[in-house]
């Protein structure tokens, strides 16, 4: 998962970019997350999530993958601390019956802002899979934190539980490629963190090696991202960070309209935008 999201940086002019996180979070909530919910189901297929799943996920966001756990019966915590509002929106969707800064509502369901251990309580049984679903491999050192947050996650796993990484799949079979382009562009003089960069092959497995894991697997789920309109588009996509190194070496205008520009040959006739995308998933075993 990438690096998120929706920090307040000083630009190269020493300006503050307008950025409201409770609307990035919402952008990302209603328009963007969405579009990984191919990604949910095939995984969530694969491994037979139901009633007898504990699963934690790394990352968790707005909750849509643990929602959709909770639905086939699993019981679900989600650790989420890169992004508070977020985390909010993920209470209103999984805790409505708590108040807005509750950890716990039911005994299946569980959400904190902190590290992994954080979520698992004293009698909390060791949980049978574990996922980080925000896909890395697109930004440079997007998946620096991911294999500390794993490796604090094996102690509360099951021997040979799934733990589950996602990735962009290759730049020729993902259209969105084209217009993350725009990111590294506007993004040169920062381009040692977080600017894009084409997915590679062994992302994920690498990630997986060194926290520790044993590979077991894998897939790729096309996930095309789909919007109302180049508004709508550019707002989702904004949501990611993808752009956040963008708009500290310009501005939220330059990019914005770049963006716009970036997205016109995936504009249909009737308006909507359209980008065929894969992606791809890694299995892997805690030892």
């Amino acid at each position: 998962m990438t690096p998120t999201l929706v920090r307040q940086h000083l630009s190269h002019t020493g300006a503050t970019p307008r950025v409201d996180p409770s609307a990035r979070a919402r952008d990302w909530s209603e328009i963007q997350e969405r579009m990984l919910v191919p990604l949910y189901e095939a995984v969530y297929e694969r491994l037979e999530v139901g009633p007898g799943t504990r699963l934690l996920g790394l990352g968790c966001g707005s909750g849509l993958a643990l929602l959709m756990a909770a639905s086939r019966g699993a019981a679900v915590a989600g650790v989420e601390s890169d992004c508070p509002e977020r985390l909010t929106l993920a209470r209103q969707r999984l805790l409505p019956e708590t108040e807005t800064w509750g950890t716990r509502a039911r005994g299946d369901v569980r959400l904190v802002d902190g590290s992994p251990r954080d979520a698992a309580g004293a009698k909390t049984p060791p949980y049978t899979l574990v996922t980080a679903f925000e896909p890395i491999g697109c930004l440079a050192g997007d998946s620096e934190g991911l294999g500390e947050a794993l490796a604090a996650v094996t102690p509360l796993a099951e021997r040979g539980a799934p733990v589950v990484l996602a990735g962009w799949g290759p730049p020729e079979r993902c259209a969105t490629s084209s217009v993350l382009r725009v990111a590294t562009k506007l993004a040169d003089p920062l381009r040692s963190t977080g600017s894009w960069r084409p997915a590679l092959r062994d992302d994920l497995e690498e990630v997986a090696q060194r926290a520790g894991l044993r590979p077991d697997g894998s897939g790729r789920v096309a996930c095309p991202f789909g919007y109302a309109d180049v508004d709508s588009a550019v707002r989702g996509l904004l949501s990611t960070g993808l752009f956040d190194a963008a708009i500290r070496a310009t501005d939220q205008v330059q990019v914005d309209k770049e963006l716009a520009e970036a997205l016109h040959p995936h504009q249909r006739q009737d308006g909507t935008v359209w980008m065929p995308n894969v992606f791809r998933y890694l299995i892997a075993r805690v030892p």
